[in-house]
């Protein structure tokens, strides 16, 4: 059995950590850049535009090509709410699981790697590893596009992209991409007993929502049967609604969020046209009794899926590091989209499981910890040569 005390401890060390999305994340920054550093490893910082949160990039081992990097987000979903058994900033052992908010997505597989710093920084690598940590992954993948593009500008050409989302250490090669929206109702406000004069916001919005919802059933109907996703085509989905004041009142106002769940070869700007064509029409249903009701959509994320490329370079490295033959397919969206779309060979492969993600009492099985540690010595190995 390998012996994973030392990557046990990073994963404690990056747990302890509170860097849910609407916090810095700079303390974790200042201590892994700092630990980085002194092993040698050239660091670099992309900074949001408040200056309270940082991506780091970092490379261990020669600036030259056909390095691999290694890519991580360091922030995690909130805990409010969520029911837990310990404290989820402190990894607690039971039954051979390590619980800790961001044990399972995604700080295990950074720490793992970093774990290893040692022993990359001993090999004499011929090329390099690179770490790439982000911020805001999970309140829109806002943080890695800018680290992509300085990566592309200041690193020499890396082999592949390994992006250490929880698969259960399984090969993933495509992804659907996430696009978030807002769509913002105004009506025209009357007492509840004078429909002739008032526009309900609320209404037209239920209007927009069967239509979001039919656009969905729409694609579910002409899915092609051997699409690897599951579900097999492009979704559209309401999770939020906000409207209305009291019950005897015309909604002057109301607002619903909304995704786009989108398979390669799809596009969210396509479900975006269908659904404004739709919304045109009902804005001037509404304009028709009161000319200063509008409705108006705002996009909020837009993160592209990974699809199945003609490089395969990660894939390939990713399966001989495994051992495995075959990869698979995922509904959930990962920044490997974006390194995709920055022309990188990248696959998504890590441990632990999504099923963790984002629930109380998240964990990581030490099995997983074992294999990716494993992993991650046989990648070392392969970049000696």
């Amino acid at each position: 059995m390998t012996d994973i005390s030392a990557q046990r401890r990073w994963i404690e060390r990056l747990v302890a950590y509170d860097t849910t999305s609407s916090k810095t994340n700079l303390p974790l920054i200042d201590d892994v850049e700092a630990y980085l550093k002194d092993a040698g490893a050239k660091t670099f910082r992309v900074y949001n535009d408040e200056g309270d949160k940082a991506n780091l990039y970092a490379v261990v081992g020669p600036m030259t090509e056909g390095g691999v990097v290694l890519s991580g987000h360091t922030d995690v979903v909130p805990v409010e709410g969520q029911a837990w058994a310990t404290d989820p900033f402190k990894v607690v052992e039971k039954d051979g699981k390590l619980y800790g908010r961001g044990t399972a997505d995604m700080k295990s597989f950074s720490a793992i790697a970093l774990s290893l710093v040692p022993e990359m920084t001993k090999a004499d690598l011929k090329r390099p590893i690179i770490f790439a940590l982000s911020y805001d992954e999970e309140i829109g993948l806002f943080g890695a596009p800018r680290m992509i593009a300085e990566i592309r500008r200041n690193v020499p050409a890396p082999h592949a992209v390994i992006v250490g989302e929880p698969t259960m250490m399984k090969v993933i090669e495509g992804h659907k991409g996430i696009a978030s929206f807002k769509t913002t109702v105004t009506g025209f406000t009357t007492h509840s007993s004078q429909t002739d004069r008032g526009v309900s916001a609320v209404e037209a919005a239920a209007k927009l929502i069967v239509k979001l919802a039919a656009m969905r059933e729409a694609r579910a109907a002409r899915a092609d049967p051997d699409c690897p996703f599951t579900p097999p085509y492009t979704t559209v989905t309401v999770n939020v609604v906000e409207g209305g004041t009291q019950v005897n009142i015309m909604a002057g106002a109301c607002s619903f969020r909304w995704d786009c769940r989108s398979i390669p070869g799809d596009s969210a700007a396509a479900a975006l046209a269908e659904f404004s064509e739709y919304a045109k029409a009902v804005e001037a249903e509404m304009r028709a009794r009161a000319p200063s009701c509008r409705i108006v959509t705002e996009q909020i994320t837009n993160a592209p899926p990974l699809g199945r490329g003609a490089d395969t370079a990660a894939a390939d490295l990713a399966k001989s590091l495994t051992g495995l033959n075959s990869t698979g397919f995922v509904s959930y969206a990962t920044e490997a989209g974006q390194f995709q779309d920055a022309d990188f060979s990248v696959v998504v492969c890590g441990p632990g499981s999504i099923d963790q993600a984002h629930q109380a009492d998240e964990f990581i099985s030490l099995e997983q910890v074992e294999a990716a540690t494993v992993f991650m010595r046989k990648l070392i190995a392969r970049l000696k040569s």
